[in-house]
Order: C-alpha cells, then sequence, then structure tokens
C-alpha cells in the first residue's frame, strides 16, 4: 500500500537512488542533496513501507507563487496513480492553498501535466545556467 508524507524526514540516502534513475537528477551529490532538502519549503513522498518511491518538492512565497521540482516516482512504480497522486497531494497541501500560481518545469512529460490542468500556453520564463558561463 502506498503511504504520502509531508515529512522533511527524507534522508540523501534514501532519494539519491530515485534520483539516479533520470537522466536530469543522476549524479546529484549527498552533500548537496542535503542542502536542497534543507531548503525546500515544502516536500512531498510517496512510501511502500520504508521504501520511498515517489517525491517531489515545493519552493514557495506562500501566498502568490510556488514552483514545483523535482518530481520523481521509481520505475518499478511507474502508471500506478502515484505521480497524479503525488501532485494533487502538493496543490492541496494545507500551507499551499493560497498560492495563486504553480510553475512546473519538465522536458518531456507535458501531456501527463496536462491531464492534471496545467497549461503551456503561459511560458514567459527564461533561464540562466551557471554551468554555461563558468
Amino acid at each position: 500500500m502506498i503511504t504520502f508524507s509531508d515529512s522533511k524526514d527524507i534522508t540523501p540516502q534514501q532519494l539519491i537512488p530515485l534520483f539516479e534513475q533520470a537522466q536530469w537528477s543522476c549524479g546529484r551529490t549527498q552533500d548537496d542533496t542535503t542542502s536542497m532538502l534543507a531548503q525546500s519549503d515544502v516536500i512531498l513522498s510517496a512510501w511502500e513501507g520504508l521504501r520511498l518511491v515517489g517525491f517531489g518538492r515545493v519552493l514557495t512565497d506562500y501566498v502568490f507563487r510556488a514552483s514545483i521540482w523535482d518530481v520523481i516516482i521509481d520505475q518499478q512504480y511507474q502508471g500506478r496513480d502515484i505521480g497524479t497522486q503525488l501532485i494533487r497531494q502538493i496543490l492541496d497541501h494545507p500551507s499551499l492553498v493560497k498560492v495563486e500560481l504553480f510553475w512546473l518545469c519538465t522536458r518531456n512529460k507535458q501531456a501527463f501535466y496536462k491531464t492534471l490542468g496545467f497549461s503551456d500556453q503561459e511560458q514567459t520564463g527564461m533561464v540562466w545556467d551557471r554551468r554555461k558561463h563558468t
């Protein structure tokens, strides 16, 4: 049975194996993951027993804007509606009920997020990549 949690008691040792499954997150270090977890405003996770099978996090001002980051579901658990439930847990989280706009970046999951009500028609963002300027 899958359970969801908004506890920040996730360790890098639990999360890094999930990150290693995706091209966009593989290679993240324990130190950087520790810092990321500490600096995230809201963290949602999905568990089967003691196994972390899904993760997502939010950076926010709790009123106007929130950005959703690092949504990932264990490859062995994909297709079981865990991603949908995880995103709904984020959007309905009690500390985020005032947030007007949620932003989300994705390169290959647009169709999935559209089924949850996200739109790609408001594209106004730009990116500055430190790795390209050093």
